[in-house]
């Protein structure tokens, strides 16, 4: 059955922020060190940084990168990374040892760039809230005080004036080095943002929040005049322990109530008449989590081999298919709809891990989630407007990894239009592993021209590797609109339709 689709570009529902494409980098496994810094590798460039990261970084226009994590910001005194003599540390969280040869500077190096913001997470385990407000003297003040001093003498002598700062990283959960329970993290946010704030005024505050009343309505209650923005994160395929991923079917089960998350901060928010003042940052997010056994979890590996070099088994590309794609879609799509309330979105990592992009020492792989920022962030309005279908989406019924069934939408879709120029963008997710499905448009106008750009692989268990490419985007000219157009999307893809 086709699904007649009415777009009505006049109801505009909310305005996108460029940072909801925003991505994540932390100090764990490779996604610094032999990551995107890498000196002495042949494709990297005279500050140590891989130009083909950079440029892949460039074509998905990254507009905010958050660092340094993460649990291992938890454990990290920024100070140790900055100046010229830099002594290596044990990194407590991730149980390896951290040369601080990339810190502050060269994070606001590789951001300036690439062309996109700075979003520093502070140590709100082992650090002190004076340390927090040291690092914004550091970053942002001209020369006032010992800090901005060292900067200059550093070799900086303007500010890197960084906007964003993230208190903490999960001080919620059990797993945080230094975590704090309910009743302690208020005062400490508030705390610590009174002293940041005094440090520089301009900057914008978030701090760790749970859709959890008990957490997050003590946050807000006694520290929203304080804060810019909530910070949530979500992984739905959780795999610390065992490596052991959901299949296609089960990754479409946790489309179900994808944005369960952001409705109930939401709806704290709204409860505090917060709405508008405070924002949400959903700052670190994919479908699958990180894989880094016994390290989280009692008792704690003793050797190298039960708990860092099965690290490596996140490089395995295979596991990277059109699952992974269609959830992230998905997820964007849900961002999108909550644009209003949701500025910014932080894909976890960018790079290596469970990242979009993939590096080794001869070049680059492109993962599955890597074109659907392409077409997201390149082919996609920024205004999200109304969207009615005349006849119920079709349902599919789903095995989760838990066993249970789930019954989920098989098509996701989203109707944006350009606030620059004319004309509209329909994103249309189809899910389904096998059937296609077919929509039928009607727009205000017709006449113009109608283009698909379609991100898909021959199966659901596609995936791109070294030397394979199987997961890319098409475009296909469909000619010029007219009332009752149809389109078929092939099954398992991300689809965005151009009418301009």
């Amino acid at each position: 059955m086709a699904i007649t689709l009415e777009i009505d570009p006049r109801r505009v529902k909310a305005v996108r922020d460029p940072m909801l494409y925003g991505h994540f980098l932390e100090h764990f496994h490779r996604q610094v060190y032999r990551g995107i810094f890498d000196p002495g590798n042949p494709l990297s460039d005279e500050d140590g940084f891989r130009t083909d990261v950079i440029e892949a970084m460039k074509r998905i226009r990254v507009p905010v990168i958050r660092w340094p994590g993460g649990c291992f910001v938890s454990t990290y005194h920024w100070h140790d990374g900055v100046g010229k003599t830099r002594v290596p540390s044990f990194d407590k969280s991730w149980r390896v040892e951290e040369p601080n040869t990339f810190g502050t500077d060269e994070f606001v190096k590789l951001c300036r760039k690439i062309g996109c913001e700075p979003y520093i997470c502070t140590n709100a385990g082992t650090g002190s809230i004076e340390e927090m407000s040291d690092w914004v003297e550091y970053c942002n003040l001209p020369h006032e005080g010992k800090f901005a001093r060292e900067r200059i003498e550093n070799g900086y002598p303007a500010p890197h004036r960084v906007k964003y700062w993230s208190i903490g990283n999960e001080n919620y959960g059990h797993w945080e080095l230094g975590a704090k329970s309910a009743e302690e993290w208020p005062r400490l946010v508030r705390e610590a943002a009174k002293l940041m704030s005094h440090v520089d005024p301009t900057v914008e505050l978030s701090a760790a929040a749970l859709p959890d009343l008990d957490w997050t309505y003590g946050l807000l209650k006694h520290c929203g005049p304080y804060l810019k923005w909530i910070s949530l994160h979500q992984y739905w395929d959780m795999m610390p322990e065992k490596n052991e991923p959901a299949d296609y079917e089960a990754a479409m089960a946790f489309t179900w109530r994808i944005d369960r998350t952001v409705r109930a901060a939401r709806g704290m928010l709204d409860s505090l008449d917060l709405t508008g003042k405070i924002s949400i940052a959903f700052d670190e997010w994919n479908l699958r989590s990180w894989h880094h056994p016994r390290v989280h979890s009692l008792p704690l590996g003793v050797e190298k081999d039960d708990y860092l070099t099965p690290r490596d088994k996140n490089d395995d590309n295979s596991m990277y298919t059109m699952a992974d794609a269609v959830f992230s879609a998905c997820f964007l799509n849900a961002m999108n709809r909550h644009a209003d309330v949701v500025k910014m979105a932080n894909f976890a990592p960018i790079l290596n891990t469970r990242g979009a992009i993939m590096s080794h020492p001869d070049g680059l792989v492109l993962r599955s989630t890597y074109h659907v920022f392409d077409l997201y962030v390149n082919r996609l309005g920024d205004t999200v407007v109304d969207l009615f279908h005349g006849e119920p989406l079709p349902l599919w019924r789903v095995k989760g990894k838990d066993g249970d069934l789930k019954t989920v939408e098989s098509l996701d879709l989203l109707a944006t239009k350009w606030s620059d120029r004319k004309g509209i963008a329909l994103a249309a997710v189809n899910k389904h592993p096998r059937d296609a499905a077919e929509i039928v448009l009607t727009l205000p106008e017709e006449g113009q021209r109608a283009t698909l750009f379609t991100l898909n692989g021959p199966d659901e268990n596609a995936y791109n590797d070294i030397g394979r490419n199987e997961i890319g985007i098409t475009e296909t000219a469909l000619g010029l609109y007219q009332k009752g157009m149809r389109v078929v999307l092939p099954p398992h893809s991300v689809n965005i339709l151009q009418i301009v």
